[in-house]
């Protein structure tokens, strides 16, 4: 009885599904009226279910109570304006009824991916794409989402209507993509999950360095779509990177939240089930299926995991990985780190280069992590007063609170006597 999922867990879990029902049910012409009944119908099951229990078929239970919401919506929507257009035909009646206790729908039949690819349209921008995933797929609330998010509820609320008209008007429908744009619109469903879980990790702003409800969701997004695409490589490469960087996860802070950076993290901490999950995904993505950056970036966090220490990681191994990287899928933040590896096999001045190199890249300017890294390799070159200067530089440009007290610790450390 252990392992009987809780009912917020099984909530989220069954939150695109019923989703799908409806909107396959009734057409996505519905969509914007089936996704606030499905929000109401997980409301009324996170307050009965622990009152009542979970019943024996959690998902026909929500698509009922859902059901019932969009049908009174629809029919006043008909009475008012006396629309005639229902597509309830869109879809047969199985695709409605849910499955008996105990049977669950072939993966071809699960509509997470849909909803994923509906959510990271094209035509939505990434702050949109990500409130959208996090509401229709993950099953949060509007204030849930802004919480995490540090937007205002009411901020939050326009962005995510907002999604849903340009969905409209755009006229996607709810499907697979053609074949010809699968690959590309793939990709964008990984990207939002990628940068969901980041700023899970590492909060772009405010005073946490992490908010664990999204990196949490952004994994658990990603096992559905490894379920459903098992043999994809970079899905298992994304899964992986998120493990194995999770796994650090209560090493990254102290008792009074300040950051550890990895060189001066206990390890003892580490999650060793999270490292031996992701080195076996990546292992076997590595071997089996076509490269792509996100088994690769999986690998460079597989070095780090399973070095014993910081002075064992294996440096050399790291900046091939980053060759790789950066000459088959270049970006601003790959060759930061790039020059980080550089430094660390050949020699911090090796590394500086490659930094002057980048100071006037648009994607970084302004931002605090190429001062910081630039003061990192100062200080490693033996140059104290411009690594102070450096970090203090960073320390004002950064957003978030704990990474900015961090640095400016670390200017502090390199503050002469008195």
């Amino acid at each position: 009885m252990t392992d009987t999922p809780a009912p917020e867990d099984l909530l989220r879990r069954h939150a695109p599904q019923v989703l799908g029902a409806l909107v396959r049910r009734h057409g996505h012409g519905w969509f914007d009226a089936a996704e606030d009944a499905v929000q109401e119908a997980l409301l009324a099951g996170a307050v009965q279910w622990p009152r009542d229990g979970v019943p024996g078929n959690p998902r026909g239970w929500l698509i009922r109570v859902a059901s019932r919401r969009l049908t009174d919506h629809i029919r006043g929507e008909q009475a008012r304006r006396r629309r005639e257009e229902t597509a309830a035909a869109m879809a047969a009646r199985d695709d409605f009824v849910a499955p008996p206790p105990g049977e669950a729908r072939a993966p071809s039949e699960d509509d997470t991916l849909t909803l994923l690819f509906l959510c990271c349209h094209p035509e939505l921008s990434p702050p949109s794409q990500i409130a959208l995933t996090l509401r229709a797929v993950g099953g949060l609330t509007t204030a849930e989402i802004a919480r995490a998010c540090l937007v205002p509820e009411a901020t939050l609320a326009q962005r995510i209507s907002r999604a849903k008209q340009r969905i409209r008007k755009s006229g996607a429908r709810f499907g697979p993509p053609p074949d010809e744009e699968r690959p590309q619109r793939l990709a964008a469903v990984l990207q939002v999950l990628y940068l969901i879980f980041n700023e899970g990790h590492t909060a772009s702003s405010g005073d946490r360095l992490r908010r664990a409800e999204l990196s949490g969701e952004a994994i658990r997004l990603t096992r559905a779509v490894r379920d459903l695409l098992p043999d994809d490589g970079e899905v298992a490469g994304l899964l992986a990177l998120m493990l194995l960087t999770d796994a650090r996860r209560a090493a990254r802070t102290g008792p009074g939240g300040e950051l550890i950076p990895l060189a001066e993290q206990d390890r003892r901490l580490w999650d060793t089930e999270a490292i031996a999950e992701g080195v076996a995904l990546v292992s076997h993505a590595l071997q089996h299926t076509d490269l792509g950056p996100y088994q690769v970036q999986a690998a460079i966090a597989a070095v780090h995991d399973e070095a014993p220490g910081a002075e064992q990681t294996d440096w050399p191994q790291i900046l091939a990985l980053y060759d790789v990287l950066d000459r088959f899928w270049p970006s601003p933040v790959v060759s930061l780190n790039h020059a980080v590896a550089v430094a660390m096999v050949r020699g911090p001045r090796f590394g500086l280069a490659l930094l002057d190199r980048l100071a006037d890249d648009p994607h970084l300017s302004g931002q605090h992590r190429l001062e910081a890294t630039r003061a990192h390799l100062l200080e490693m070159a033996g140059e104290p007063e411009a690594a102070r200067t450096a970090y203090r530089d960073a320390a004002r440009r950064a957003a978030s609170l704990p990474e900015r007290r961090y640095l400016q610790s670390r200017a502090t450390r390199l503050s002469g006597p008195g």
